[in-house]
């Protein structure tokens, strides 16, 4: 993000769209050009990694039966494990991004969405230009906003209601996993293998 706007990416992507071909490369700040492509292609290929290397850590702790805590208490916390509903989590996250994870007690996380939320809100003016279409200005409305900011906001809002869906599917699975295991060590009679199936 602080490369994007050093660059002025998104506004000279506005005026790609626009067709304004020389409005766009008057506004890329080519000092941090070259910073942007490899920041993005090892952004990309670190997720990636770090997503089949959990992937790889998940199945180890399934096989080995590895506990899973289901009450913490922190300093900035408390969190238990429990069932939620992943609709719920996609309307909290619809209305107010970082409600969502709240709802999950992810608040660290929703901290730092909340902030960021209201930092793209600010710097690109989208309450003063829906305010100025409201009233039926839409030429006010348009030049208010401020794009290079305003592009942040349909990637960042879209990923938290994705996260929050997501994270509250994975915790569900977990709950349901627990609930399982203390099942079978605590009511199974030794000696019959009782197979349950997974929903």
């Amino acid at each position: 993000m602080f490369i994007n706007q050093k660059i002025h990416l998104n506004a000279a992507m506005v005026f790609t769209f626009n067709g304004q071909i020389q409005a766009a490369r008057e506004v890329l700040d080519p000092k941090f050009m070259s910073l942007y492509i490899p920041v993005y292609l090892f952004a990309i290929y670190d997720s990636y990694r770090s997503a089949v290397d959990l992937n790889k850590v998940y199945l180890l702790a399934q096989r080995e039966n590895g506990r899973i805590n289901v009450f913490n208490i922190g300093a900035l916390e408390i969190n238990y494990l429990d069932k939620r509903k992943p609709w719920l989590a996609v309307v909290w996250s619809m209305g107010i991004p970082s409600v969502g994870q709240l709802y999950l007690h992810r608040l660290v996380l929703a901290g730092f969405i909340l902030i960021s939320t209201i930092v793209i809100v600010w710097q690109s003016n989208f309450i003063l230009a829906l305010h100025e279409l409201i009233l039926g200005h839409v030429r006010t409305s348009s030049s208010v906003l401020n794009t290079q900011w305003l592009l942040y906001l349909p990637s960042f809002y879209f990923f938290t209601i994705y996260d929050a869906y997501v994270n509250t599917i994975e915790n569900n699975k977990l709950y349901c996993d627990v609930q399982k295991r203390f099942l079978i060590e605590n009511y199974q009679p030794e000696g019959h293998i009782l197979t349950i199936e997974e929903h």
